[in-house]
């Protein structure tokens, strides 16, 4: 919560908002005190204290501010009144629908790592199919990983998984250089991936569907 008069982050705050990054769709930020400047003001508060999380986040989203005057008097300032019940409503009825965004998190997360191991498979699988069956195993396996952007690329376009899945490049890298050889996971195993593809197309979108029927 911050205060219309005073939105400085300081060190300490700035740290603990900054461990909240990786769950910026659970944050809500309440402006308090905005019955107390005039409209004018209070965009222009509005708009410095968004800067001021985006800068702190280190991100294009920035969590959802909420303005209002929090406390049982009269509001100072009329001006934004109606603005300020609007914003007061839906922070309440955010935090009234919290189980259901909780159910709904919980469905995206498992699709998000569930997509996430059908990509490393078919990653592991592609560069497996690169490496020699004999001889000269250790060095093309290190040429894979030299350019693995563009391995990626071309297991991407092989067995059409969207780039959006695919792990950052780097620490991948850094994971693969600990492998002695490739060659030595298993095969991919088509049976799991139909079953897999199955998860997607039938049992994630019931799962969405009961967790609407609950709301």
């Amino acid at each position: 919560m911050f205060d219309a008069h005073k939105l400085d982050i300081s060190d300490e705050l700035k740290g603990v908002m900054q461990l909240f990054i990786p769950h910026l769709d659970k944050i809500r930020v309440v402006l308090n005190k905005a019955d107390s400047i005039s409209t004018q003001q209070l965009m222009r508060v509005y708009g410095a204290l968004m800067w001021s999380l985006g800068k702190v986040m280190n991100t294009p989203e920035v969590c959802r501010v909420f303005m209002g005057s929090f406390w049982d008097a009269p509001l100072q300032n009329t001006e934004q009144a109606e603005l300020l019940q609007r914003e007061e409503t839906d922070l309440l009825n955010d935090i009234m629908n919290l189980p259901q965004q909780a159910v709904m998190r919980r469905i995206n997360e498992l699709v998000k790592r569930a997509r996430s191991v059908k990509v490393h498979a078919y990653i592991i699988h592609y560069l497996r199919k690169q490496l020699p069956y004999t001889w000269g195993k250790k060095e093309k396996q290190k040429r894979l990983i030299a350019r693995l952007e563009s391995e990626f690329s071309a297991a991407a376009r092989r067995y059409g998984l969207p780039k959006g899945d695919f792990p950052d490049l780097e620490p991948f890298r850094r994971k693969l250089l600990e492998i002695k050889d490739l060659s030595e996971f298993p095969k991919l195993d088509k049976k799991l991936v139909r079953e897999m593809d199955k998860v997607f197309s039938v049992d994630i979108p019931l799962l969405l569907e009961k967790a609407r029927d609950h709301r």
